[in-house]
């Protein structure tokens, strides 16, 4: 670590950075660590996606409300952006079971605030940092529908197990209705045009199943606080020939 901390340093004297690039470089690393630092009082849970804009009384944030109520009444913790729609839903399913749910917040001037069902929060002042944690904390990943944002965190989830970079974890899009279209779109033209493999296919299932998602979570069990699937991958990319070195 020291090492690191000072090739850092050195960096930064050789290559006369101006003082805001050194500064906002700070401010990564300091959203970075702080993050990581509360991630491991955190269980590892599942992760729910989805648009902020549905209101509480249309069939997805209902469905939503049901598996976070699922997930809790079988001792697994809920993380989610921490958000209105889709996020709020899904937590207050938990809450009302006793479940823990975790809010990992991002800072926005007008647009996003904390949603009243969360038991414990982080907040966040930049996006990719609060990806980062999102994607570190899951065991299984929920997408119900919504927008740019949404799709967003899909697609680096789908490629960070497509490279290799996180472990294969089960990743479910829940809507068959909604999510048809995309799943054609990747088999039709993506995968026809050899832009993928076949076997990215399988990283993801669409599904209409709450109780499989719940199933599914219940397979991979319960994590300690403090423990990380991702710490596996780490070791594991220290072995001699680890498929996972560059």
């Amino acid at each position: 670590m020291e090492e690191k901390f000072k090739k850092w340093v050195e960096d930064q004297l050789e290559n006369e950075l101006p003082g805001a690039d050194v500064e906002r470089a700070m401010d990564y690393a300091d959203d970075l660590l702080h993050g990581l630092k509360t991630m491991r009082t955190y269980p590892q849970g599942v992760v729910i996606y989805g648009s902020a804009r549905v209101k509480p009384n249309e069939k997805y944030a209902l469905a939503a409300r049901e598996l976070g109520g699922m997930l809790a009444r079988n001792g697994h913790a809920v993380i989610t952006g921490g958000g209105p729609g889709i996020m709020e839903a899904a937590h207050h399913g938990a809450f009302e079971y006793g479940g823990r749910t975790i809010g990992l917040n991002i800072e926005l001037p007008h647009e996003q605030h904390i949603n009243p069902y969360v038991t414990d929060q982080l907040e966040f002042k930049y996006f990719f940092a609060r990806k980062v944690m999102l994607a570190m904390s899951g065991k299984v990943y929920v997408f119900f529908p919504g927008g740019f944002g949404t799709l967003d965190e899909l697609t680096e989830i789908l490629v960070l197990i497509q490279e290799g970079k996180m472990p294969k974890m089960p990743v479910f899009l829940y809507g068959k209705s909604y999510w048809r279209g995309l799943d054609k779109f990747f088999r039709t033209r993506l995968y026809k045009d050899k832009m993928i493999h076949f076997n990215d296919l399988a990283i993801y299932k669409v599904t209409n199943d709450l109780k499989e998602i719940v199933r599914t979570a219940n397979k991979i069990g319960h994590t300690k606080v403090g423990e990380n699937v991702y710490d596996t991958l780490v070791a594991l990319s220290k072995q001699p020939n680890s498929p996972l070195k560059n």
